[in-house]
């Protein structure tokens, strides 16, 4: 007795439990769950039966359960769906059939002929089940998992042709031509396949007239217009950028999709799968290797879509807004100075740059996509490029981006080929075929692809990209296989001048080392300068060492009024599907003349620098100001772009790329005349002032400024390159100035 509580009185009951039975033997289970796809309502609606009526009117045999459903009508039944998937389903499936077969056929059980033909026209019907299980982690799917139901996230990097496998085979004898039939299992492997290692190795009709068989091993053979077959495909899933833990490489998880799931996603499309984990025999395993180990693999029982690329529906994310957020952005976008608000809310801890920030708010949002009668599209993204010092906070600002957009990739270019950001071809190991894998590129499309270290990516890696900049579409001619992949992406890239910092001395030309061709596909080009300005420098080291101590400026208000960052996420997400600005006739004819305006401006700049001008401004500028517009008005949910849009936009782009087309001039000098005066007091300097001697700086000034009316700018360069060079020397808080060198 020891082991039992003493002095008390166990009951055992007797008589089986009603109503709740647990599903023991299979035939109790089918029962179970046709009792439930025929019984289950919500309020006075009975779903699965009309779910599956109307699916079978359009000749769809496939029905969605909702596990959670299963659990509300029986735990048990469904902590069984989770533990023992590959058991349950094929009972799943044939309740789900005989359901159909009530349904369809109310009469069929009344004679024996009606029951075959409800069997013939309703074989199968496909359930697929949406769980909602936790979201699990492609490093989490472990050995103690399999054949359990798993929910992984990932996205689709590859999707085979679409193939046949069978599920009834039509045998037959090719001596006795007696005819059997197989029902092979799903799965990767089996019958499948196409080999047929499956089949049996003697015949097992029964002799006629007592004639003794001589069938030989091996006899059968399939007929295959006889027998019935599924479609069946395999995608490969690659685990998100973002959940890869830093320093390893992404991993890969072959899916087996089959019948109605076949043929939904395309690669570049992120997934969340459902499906049983199990194991297949692979053919590159076979024969070497040991015996147990198998290759995990997931059998599909649903797919959710969480980015409609493929589709490009309405709502491009996938999405779903209730109306509460939605009155909330409507509220926010009304809201007095939201874009001020927005802008500063875009990489709050980095100090200034605002007019950068509020370039990386329009390219978050975008422009209005076009396609004109003629099938020609014009894009909606803008570009960005920020070309500047080291320690200007570039890179930070592309994180930032990166967290913030619904789709992002982040690359950096020295590590980037061009097949890496574009598509590269891979050969499938078992069938041999090839098949494209996309790249950033590829994978961010309607997002943004950040590009850090542009200046360091390879001239033939960078041409690559050209094409998906402009026209949005990456072309491929490789291994046999040409076409044409959607990249519908915003870029944002970083870049250090050629001498590693911007040389104010030479033209932007010289300093930016970028072709023509790709630098008139950035809409907004921004020279970011490391400047030396106390007042500057003082705030910025205070804004830093508040950032280090975690604790809030006070009186720079930068707590207030910020917006979080899942709240901009899905703001962003929110006015992309939502709104697509036009111009209004008022704008159209402000930016035509403005555009005018601004090629005169280039080709005077161009005419005194005696030197065409690097950074382009071509019809895409134009268009780059009316993107620029749209965004604006996107911004605050306007359906059309009004005059202080354009306005904003033209000062935008005023402030990046025409400021760097006319970059390096100064004192109403251009460029040309400022190099042709430094040239003359250098020679007049080395004239005057031998090695070794001294002289002030204030007397330099009278000398060449008030007397022979250089301008003093020019005479600061020519002091500042000479003692680059070491032929001057200053002492005395640069108020001597000694002549050291030749």
């Amino acid at each position: 007795m020891s082991g039992f509580d003493a002095n008390n009185v166990y009951t055992v009951s007797v008589h089986d439990l009603p109503a709740a039975s647990s599903p023991d033997s299979p035939a109790e289970t089918e029962k179970l769950l046709l009792e439930f796809l025929v019984q289950y309502r919500v309020g006075g609606e009975f779903i699965y039966r009309d779910k599956l009526r109307a699916n079978l009117l359009l000749k769809q045999y496939v029905l969605e359960v909702d596990l959670r459903h299963i659990s509300l009508f029986n735990d048990e039944l469904a902590h069984a769906i989770q533990d023992r998937p590959a058991d349950i389903l094929p009972l799943f499936e044939n309740a789900a059939a005989r359901a159909a077969r009530t349904i369809l056929f109310p009469l069929a059980g009344t004679s024996e002929e009606r029951t075959e033909r409800a069997a013939e026209t309703i074989p199968k019907v496909q359930i697929t089940l949406r769980s909602g299980l936790n979201l699990l982690p492609f490093r989490d799917l472990t050995a103690n998992l399999m054949n359990k139901l798993v929910r992984v996230p990932g996205i689709v990097i590859s999707a085979s042709v679409l193939s046949s496998r069978a599920t009834k085979l039509h045998l037959q004898c090719r001596a006795c031509h007696s005819v059997r039939m197989i029902y092979p299992s799903g799965g990767m492997g089996g019958v499948g396949s196409g080999s047929d290692r499956g089949l049996p190795r003697i015949c097992d009709a029964p002799e006629v007239d007592g004639q003794k068989k001589d069938c030989p091993l091996d006899p059968y053979l399939i007929i295959h217009s006889k027998s019935t077959f599924a479609d069946q495909q395999t995608l490969k899933l690659q685990e998100a950028p973002d959940m890869v833990p830093v320093g390893e490489l992404p991993r890969h998880l072959l899916l087996s999709a089959d019948r109605y799931l076949t043929g939904k996603v395309v690669p570049g499309s992120r997934v969340i799968a459902t499906g049983i984990y199990s194991t297949f025999q692979s053919a590159k395993t076979k024969g070497s290797g040991p015996a147990a180990t198998r290759q995990p693999y997931i059998r599909v029982v649903h797919l959710e879509l969480s980015s409609q690329a493929a589709g490009g529906g309405s709502n491009p994310f996938g999405v779903q807004f209730t109306a509460e957020e939605e009155e909330e952005f409507g509220e926010m976008a009304r809201s007095e100075g939201f874009y001020e608000r927005f802008a500063k809310s875009v990489a709050p801890s980095i100090f200034g740059s605002l007019d950068i920030k509020k370039a990386i708010a329009c390219l978050l949002f975008g422009g209005s996509r076009k396609v004109l009668p003629d099938g020609m599209r014009l894009r909606g993204d803008i570009n960005v490029l920020l070309l500047g010092d080291p320690g200007t906070a570039k890179s930070q600002l592309l994180k930032f981006v990166e967290k913030v957009a619904p789709i992002a990739v982040y690359t950096s270019g020295k590590g980037s080929s061009a097949a890496g950001l574009t598509a590269s071809v891979q050969r499938d190991s078992i069938s041999r075929e090839f098949y494209l894998e996309g790249g950033a590129m590829v994978l961010a499309d309607t997002g943004v692809v950040c590009i850090d270290e542009f200046d360091k990516m390879r001239d033939e890696d960078r041409v690559a990209i050209h094409e998906a900049m402009e026209q949005q579409t990456i072309s491929i001619a490789k291994a046999g296989i040409t076409t044409v992949l959607n990249s519908r992406t915003s870029v944002l890239a970083a870049a250090n001048p050629v001498f590693g910092r911007y040389d104010e001395g030479r033209s932007p030309g010289e300093n930016i080392d970028f072709q023509t061709t790709i630098l008139s596909r950035f809409d907004m080009i921004f020279i970011v300068k490391d400047e030396h300005n106390e007042q500057r420098d003082r705030m910025i080291a205070k804004h830093v060492m508040n950032i280090h101590m975690n604790r809030q400026n006070a009186e720079d208000g930068q707590a207030e009024g910020e917006i979080d960052l899942d709240k901009m996420k899905r703001y962003i997400a929110y006015c992309k599907g939502k709104c697509a600005p036009r111009l209004s006739p008022d704008a159209q004819e402000m930016l035509s003349s403005h555009f005018v305006n601004l090629r005169q401006e280039v080709q005077k700049v161009e005419r005194d620098n005696d030197e065409r001008s690097s950074i382009p401004i071509t019809v895409r500028q134009l268009e780059a100001i009316i993107r620029i517009s749209e965004s604006l008005a996107k911004m605050t949910l306007s359906p059309v772009v009004q005059n202080h849009h354009v306005e904003e936009a033209i000062r935008l782009f005023k402030f990046s790329t025409m400021d760097a087309v006319s970059a390096g001039a100064a004192d109403g000098l251009s460029r040309g005349e400022v190099n042709e005066e430094m040239t003359r007091i250098e020679r007049e300097l080395r004239r005057r002032l031998p090695v070794g001697w001294s002289t002030s700086y204030q007397s330099l000034v009278k000398e060449f400024v008030t007397q022979q009316g250089y301008s003093s700018h020019a005479l600061e360069r020519t002091l500042f390159v000479l003692e680059k060079r070491e032929v001057i020397r200053f002492s005395g808080q640069k108020k001597v100035v000694h002549r050291v060198g030749v």
